[in-house]
């Protein structure tokens, strides 16, 4: 969809992630990188630890876990009825519910209500929705300048970087970079860092805060996401660190949240599981700094209009895999990716998503499709090692749909995208393995064969080249091949087995 109101923002937001390099070209280079594998080392080793510590602290975790797990499952399951009763709470409170298909239909949304206030600025509270349907990019190309307001997300604008971590945008940057990048940038966007600024975490944290506090009190016009949505009472509901949103969120006089369809929750009282998951698993504290709440619109207290653009973009076709849908429960808490030895070494920008490490690697590819080299990739970027799901607070088996989506590209299937039931076709990159497969049932099938090989493997070990050739270069590039033992397993054992029957009376 291409048109008017900034829908090629969206389009060439889309385009720079699919144009990206798979996960294991991407990943080569990252891991290369002393500075960034020391910087996400530091990082997911310490939320990790504080997570530990604060989820410990609650004897009934595992019962708070499965209660989340069972309100997100009965909410998909019932979506239907539970948007549309959204929409009648939201709109009888006084706010406006838009809808959008994808996110061409967001950004042309969002552009058009900015546009209808006379502004040409727009402050943001953190949201990864806006960022996965390249919000700020369609905005520009409208002439509409978008700040974000998110320490992190600030450093990542000013940077012109791409966040690399779902929780803390920024973890790629050590405290020197950052200092580099607002003393270089910031006078840009608005007003200038100090001269001589530091790299003390206090110092930076107050450069930002002027710098910031200019676009605030001017801002006509906040954009944000939200954590949660309660049918209920039409009630949305944004968590932070910082205070920042809670700025966003009551001093401009429009308000205009993106928030995906699955953020839904029946009932107010639903939120209190979810009051005590997230802020453990995300931030490892007992209760969040800054939890703001808001149900359409009052007189003389917060925005004067409200305005709630439900997205998409894919959802409902994930939603349709019986499997992969359970990535639909996510809350963003992003405990996946601190526990994850993949992410912790090859870091976000590898991923080619706004959601990285392993809940990216099962969400993109639903959300977008597997038809691109990046997102084909990405559900092979694991070692299935769970410990991802261990942590999950709504216990969301990462593993398990990996292994399904993995399945798919590899062998084709039905899938379902814009709503059509499809047949997607094996991957023709993957013909060379799937050779390998039928070559190994084959022998498997004959043991005389299978036998045959072995002793002929033990034989020649001297010979065993240290990489293999062809395809099997990229298996070796980065493991040594093992070395065939002296005699077969099937030999070894008939030579015990004729040892023992001597050894009988």
């Amino acid at each position: 969809m291409r048109g008017k109101h900034g829908t090629q923002g969206a389009d060439g937001a889309r385009a720079a992630f699919l144009g990206m390099p798979a996960f294991p070209e991407a990943a080569r280079r990252a891991v290369h990188d002393p500075v960034l594998r020391a910087n996400l080392r530091h990082a997911t080793h310490t939320i990790r630890a504080r997570r530990a510590q604060a989820v410990a602290e609650l004897a009934d975790w595992d019962r708070l876990r499965a209660a989340g797990k069972a309100v997100k499952d009965h909410t998909l399951r019932h979506l239907d009825r539970y948007l549309v009763q959204l929409e009648e709470s939201v709109t009888a409170a006084g706010g406006t519910v838009h809808w959008a298909v994808d996110a061409a239909e967001a950004c042309r949304i969002v552009t058009r209500l900015v546009q209808a206030t006379g502004a040409r600025e727009v402050v943001k509270v953190k949201s990864m929705a806006t960022q996965e349907i390249g919000l700020n990019e369609a905005l520009e190309e409208a002439g509409i300048a978008a700040y974000e307001t998110d320490l992190a997300e600030l450093i990542v604008q000013l940077g012109h970087d791409r966040p690399s971590h779902i929780l803390v945008p920024a973890i790629h940057r050590n405290r020197g970079e950052i200092r580099d990048v607002f003393a270089r940038e910031m006078g840009r966007w608005g007003r200038p860092a100090p001269d001589g600024l530091g790299d003390d975490p206090r110092e930076l944290a107050e450069a930002a805060r002027r710098h910031l506090r200019e676009k605030f009190l001017r801002a006509q016009v906040a954009v944000s996401g939200a954590n949660f949505m309660v049918a209920e009472t039409g009630t949305l509901v944004v968590f932070e660190s910082e205070g920042n949103g809670r700025m966003c969120l009551t001093l401009p006089e429009t308000l205009i949240s993106v928030v995906g369809i699955e953020k839904v929750v029946p009932t107010f009282r639903d939120l209190e599981v979810f009051l005590q998951t997230l802020p453990r698993s995300s931030t490892a504290e007992r209760m969040n700094p800054y939890t703001t709440m808001w149900t359409g619109t009052a007189d003389g207290d917060g925005p004067s209009a409200f305005h709630l653009v439900l997205l998409d973009n894919g959802r409902t076709d994930t939603l349709a895999d019986a499997v992969g849908r359970q990535a639909l429960r996510c809350i963003r808490c992003s405990a996946c990716l601190n526990v994850c030895p993949v992410y912790e070494r090859a870091g976000g920008h590898a991923y080619g998503s706004v959601y990285p490490g392993p809940i990216g690697a099962v969400l993109s590819p639903q959300l977008r499709g597997t038809g691109s080299r990046v997102d084909a990739s990405l559900p092979f970027a694991s070692t299935l090692c769970g410990a991802c799901e261990e942590v999950c607070p709504v216990a969301i088996d990462i593993p398990e749909v990996l292994v399904h989506l993995r399945e798919r590209i590899v062998q084709g299937g039905p899938a379902t995208r814009d709503g059509v039931r499809v047949r997607i076709r094996p991957a023709r990159a993957n013909t060379a393995e799937r050779a390998a497969l039928r070559a190994a049932r084959l022998l498997l099938d004959h043991p005389g064969a299978l036998r045959a090989g072995e002793r002929l493997l033990a034989r020649a070990r001297r010979l065993r080249p240290r990489r293999l050739p062809g395809p099997g270069r990229a298996w070796t590039d980065s493991r040594d091949l093992p070395e065939p033992p002296e005699q077969p397993f099937r030999d070894w054992w008939e030579q015990r087995e004729r040892q023992d029957e001597r050894g009988r009376p």
